[in-house]
């Protein structure tokens, strides 16, 4: 009798954990049918996840079941571990939220270390979730295949560029390491690392109950704004710059109500671009230093009180200044800190100044200093004159005119410094760690992201590395207008050392290869194939569209000339 009752009751545990029951395990997690998988995806949907980019792989088969068949989030696979990264990272961009890549152990996530790497730099969350080995295999004694140097290689390659990691080798803690690795990400909004070893898959494990963050201190808060809006009333030129903590924090209408309630100019740096646009803020521009707008130069540079609201200090912001920018007279708002001459004030959230700044100025918005609105330029002429990377500005800047505004994915290179001269819209580019390949999958992560049809700036040698992520595109309803700007050459490298040969690309005739991955293409070489090739583009929905614009060697925008001269310059000092 006794044993009847046991097998009836041990017949009810495993109905309701399913395939995924365990035997010999007493703990009060039986009573849960969630597993650890189950319970992850779940945080991360609850955390503002909602889709997966990936690339299975034998370590991480089982999670990639369990991804497929609970539905909990959309998973999207690409073709090679990079463009998962990049994706990934453009949700992230666009959505202020947890971007989620998944990727097996060693090959998978070993190649995806250079676009996590992006996404730190730039304050990107991205949550990066690999297969791993069980434990059995870890303790076998063998070599295992995708392993490097140990089996912990991987994980402190990981511990290099992201903000937290986590090993989920125990189901009783794994919801409190979950948690707490999610708060970071969304806290510092940089990316974090969950390695998941193929055996903790399908274990019963409670649900991750998300961390409640701590408030700032009000006294040091207090005392940050005090002495902020004193330095800003006392100045003769004060000015506010938007960064990028400003739009990966979803600051931006806040932000506008700052700048005018102080009644200053505003302008955004490279990564703030297209912050503010659409808003009645008091927005001048974005900085670029000797490449910009000398009105912009100007008004950063005399600044005696320059407000970096979420601004990087890097080499791309301010390395091409006409003049130096003493930092010291600068107050610096990044990483959760507060930086005015010489001290710091610590744990001062950027939402949580902004919105101490809001509380302590008055309504009424001041009056702001007068500045040209900035200009971009439109009308190109559509003749048989040969396509130069100012034209393609300003064909966008007329299409846009006429159909109204769309995202945009740029890559590095003349690419990205022709979209500054495109009319202020959402735009994604890795502008400070500059990485080629970002473009072409950023492009289909951004319209997954917005559910609107974006356009993807790309050089030839970028799209050489990831533009066959097109190819993913009829599978899941992608339709992108994608120009590449084909030179036969890798042009911005071969501006600052213009006699090596090494620069030179072939020539791939790409628009003849949409076809085969289920677009359509076209090869443009004069301003009025450009223009007859973006309104057909426009005009066609449901495949993507790839416009190859041929661009003569040795011709930039004028942006990139700037910028190239004032590199030479100041480099020669």
């Amino acid at each position: 009798m006794l044993r009847t009752k046991l097998r009836k009751s041990r017949e009810k545990r495993n109905f309701l954990l399913g395939k995924h029951a365990y035997s010999g395990v007493s703990n009060p997690i039986w009573m849960t049918a969630m597993n650890l998988s189950q319970a992850l995806l779940t945080a991360l949907r609850d955390h503002g996840a909602r889709e997966i980019f990936g690339i299975p792989g034998d370590f991480a088969l089982p999670f990639f079941k369990v991804i497929e068949e609970s539905g909990i989030l959309p998973l999207h696979t690409l073709s090679h571990e990079p463009g998962v990264g990049f994706a990934a990272d453009a949700t992230a961009r666009y959505r202020c939220c947890l971007g989620v890549a998944a990727v097996t152990y060693g090959a998978g996530a070993l190649n995806m270390v250079n676009p996590v790497a992006g996404a730190y730099a730039e304050k990107s969350p991205v949550v990066v979730i690999s297969g791993a080995p069980g434990a059995g295999e870890s303790r076998s004694g063998l070599l295992l295949h995708h392993q490097a140097k140990t089996l912990d290689s991987q994980f402190e390659i990981y511990r290099e560029i992201t903000c937290d990691q986590a090993r989920l080798t125990d189901a009783r803690s794994a919801p409190r390491e979950i948690a707490r690795v999610l708060a970071s990400c969304l806290r510092e909004s940089r990316p974090v690392y969950i390695e998941l070893p193929r055996d903790m898959v399908g274990v019963p494990c409670e649900p991750v109950v998300p961390l409640v963050p701590p408030a700032p201190d009000r006294e040091v808060l207090s005392a940050c704004v005090d002495e902020i809006l004193v330095r800003l009333r006392s100045a003769a030129s004060p000015v506010l710059m938007v960064g990028v903590e400003v739009r990966r924090f979803g600051l931006e209408a806040k932000a506008a109500e700052l700048a005018r309630r102080l009644g200053v100019p505003v302008v955004t740096s490279i990564l703030g671009r297209g912050l503010l646009a659409g808003t009645d803020a008091p927005l001048v521009g974005t900085y670029l230093g000797v490449a910009g707008q000398q009105q912009v130069t100007d008004l950063v540079e005399q600044s005696d009180a320059l407000l970096l609201l979420g601004v990087i200090i890097s080499d791309t912001n301010f390395g091409v200044s006409s003049k130096q920018i003493d930092l010291r007279k600068t107050i610096q708002a990044l990483d959760r800190r507060v930086t005015l001459g010489y001290h710091t004030y610590p744990e001062v959230p950027l939402a949580a100044l902004v919105d101490a700044l809001l509380e302590r100025l008055d309504e009424k918005i001041a009056p702001a200093m007068r500045f040209d609105p900035p200009h971009y330029p439109r009308g190109l002429q559509a003749d048989d004159a040969s396509i130069t990377p100012n034209d393609i500005a300003l064909a966008i800047n007329d299409l846009m005119d006429t159909h109204g505004r769309m995202p945009i994915a740029a890559d590095v290179g003349d690419c990205l410094f022709t979209a500054m001269d495109i009319e202020p819209t959402a735009l994604v580019a890795p502008g400070y760690y500059a990485t080629m390949g970002f473009g072409v999958p950023a492009g289909l992560g951004l319209q997954t992201a917005s559910g609107e049809r974006p356009l993807i700036l790309v050089g030839d040698g970028a799209f050489q590395m990831t533009g066959w992520e097109l190819g993913n595109c009829r599978r899941y309803g992608w339709d992108p207008i994608v120009i590449v700007f084909n030179n036969s050459s890798w042009e911005m490298l071969r501006t600052f050392q213009p006699e090596s040969a090494f620069n030179n690309l072939d020539d791939w005739g790409f628009a003849a290869m949409a076809e085969g991955l289920g677009g359509d293409g076209v090869r443009v070489g004069t301003r009025a194939e450009l223009k007859a090739a973006l309104d057909h583009a426009l005009a066609t929905r449901g495949r993507f569209q790839l416009i190859e614009a041929i661009i003569p060697r040795g011709v930039l925008s004028d942006t990139l000339s700037r910028f190239v001269a004032g590199v030479k310059r100041l480099s020669q000092k």
